[in-house]
């Protein structure tokens, strides 16, 4: 009983994000994550565009708040909006644009899209991003095409901090699967080795010999 109280759970918490996405406009929420607090319940949406989510003097989120007290039973529900700065570095943001684009402008043009999507994450400055699409793109037949650009791990630990996302674009041709991966520069990479002045200094050091070694050797010449 236990289990299946758990799984329902899981399923209404997944319907409750899923909701929050698709009513707050698909392109402008990241993600939605809920925390259970003894006052109630406190669902953080993550936007790259706060403004439009939260409406003229709270509009939308109020009447959002009083529909999931309804619809979804929530004790007493708190949306907390946090602002994504550089919406470049978020791969779900990213993904849900090139899908927008993809529906708006035609699955013909899908190279045009992905390749200004690269550019302006590669203008931001992220170490390595990759662009996956999947679907009838331009053919008949469904293929998959690869855009990549930089340093971007597929295993062990770095792999880890590699932010990933995916969507789907409704096109004349059919559904387009989209895959984004990006790798922001604020990241640590465990095995990543910079060089720096002390470092340089240290080579140096270690590489250069010293005056009296190389007096030694002169005089050694000179004997011979």
């Amino acid at each position: 009983m236990e289990e299946k109280k758990f799984v329902q759970f899981k399923k209404d918490e997944y319907a409750v994000k899923e909701y929050v996405k698709n009513s707050l406009g698909k392109g402008r929420i990241s993600s939605v994550k809920i925390d259970y607090t003894p006052v109630g319940e406190k669902i953080i949406v993550a936007t790259n565009k706060p403004g439009l989510v939260i409406g003229r003097r709270g509009e939308r989120i109020n009447s959002l708040t009083s529909f999931l007290k309804k619809r979804f039973k929530l004790e007493n529900p708190h949306i907390e909006i946090k602002e994504i700065i550089k919406a470049e570095f978020d791969a779900q943001l990213i993904a849900d644009e090139i899908a927008l684009a993809l529906e708006r402008l035609g699955s013909l043009k899908f190279k045009i899209i992905a390749y200004k999507a690269l550019q302006r994450i590669k203008d931001a400055g992220a170490l390595g991003v990759e662009i996956r699409l999947s679907g009838k793109l331009p053919s008949e037949r469904a293929k998959r095409w690869r855009f990549a650009w930089g340093y971007l791990k597929k295993t062990g630990d770095t792999a880890k901090i590699v932010d990933k996302a995916q969507s789907a674009g409704k096109t004349m041709a059919g559904i387009v699967g989209v895959k984004v991966a990006i790798l922001s520069p604020d990241k640590k990479i465990h095995d990543q080795i910079k060089i720096d002045d002390n470092i340089r200094q240290r080579i140096k050091a270690i590489i250069e010999i010293p005056e009296e070694n190389k007096d030694k050797k002169t005089k050694s010449k000179e004997k011979k």
